[in-house]
């Protein structure tokens, strides 16, 4: 099948990084340089950055999930009792004022059902489309602030909100956060606190469903890309941003 890929909106924004796709597929699917984490051992899914930019893909599965809230939330295990939950994100990390509010959030927040064996998160390889849920583009400020822009381009009034800004963990704004898988919607990500220290300091996530990143493939050049508020905005970081 043909690659699709917004090639127009990473140029102009000199995207540097790579585009992480988070795919839902068998466990056997054939991706290369595959990672995991070692069975039993706590790791966040965001300390793989930087083997995702080297070009490695992170193998999870509800076996081998390394961080408990990822188990929760990309899996829907149950890796200790709602209670115990409750008090961890409310007391140990006061994540939230009270644990009532917290249960109101965890009754109206719901993990992600996988359709396959594993979850591979690693860099966007068209050949596996089918199997995307999400891409997730790692950003500075201006850069952010472009694709905040290409998120709106397309929408009216009524429609889904383009950009939500969600409370919850990093993995969740890479999928469970999302309102619909239907409808165009990105979500701005890598606000945890618990997750930023794998990421370097000047680096923001945004994610977007498939809908939105066809949306942004779409993009022509009589968009913003090539109007004059951007080619101040490189003109004032010396060229680019």
């Amino acid at each position: 099948m043909k690659t699709i890929f917004p090639d127009l909106l990473a140029e102009r924004i000199h995207l540097n990084t790579s585009v992480i796709a988070l795919y839902d597929a068998p466990a056997n699917t054939a991706f290369e340089s595959v990672v995991e984490t070692n069975p039993g051992i706590r790791k966040c899914l965001f300390a793989f950055y930087e083997d995702w930019m080297a070009g490695k893909t992170l193998k999870l599965s509800a076996g081998n999930y390394g961080c408990g809230g990822c188990g929760h939330w990309l899996f829907d295990l149950q890796t200790r009792d709602r209670q115990g939950f409750v008090k961890f994100l409310t007391e140990d990390e006061g994540l939230k004022d009270s644990y009532d509010l917290m249960n109101q959030w965890l009754d109206f927040n719901h993990p992600y059902k996988p359709e396959n064996e594993a979850i591979f998160v690693g860099p966007y390889i068209g050949e596996f489309y089918e199997l995307m849920k999400s891409t997730t583009f790692f950003v500075n400020p201006d850069q952010l602030s472009v694709l905040m822009l290409a998120a709106n381009y397309f929408a009216a009034p009524g429609d889904v909100t383009p950009v939500k800004a969600p409370f919850g963990s990093g993995c969740m704004e890479m999928l469970p956060l999302f309102d619909t898988f239907e409808a165009p919607q990105a979500i701005l990500g890598s606000t945890d606190l618990a997750m930023r220290e794998h990421l370097p300091a000047n680096i923001m996530a945004f994610t977007v469903n498939k809908p939105m990143f066809e949306n942004f493939c779409r993009i022509s050049e009589d968009s913003f890309l090539t109007k004059p508020f951007l080619k101040r905005l490189k003109n004032a970081r010396g060229g680019g941003i």
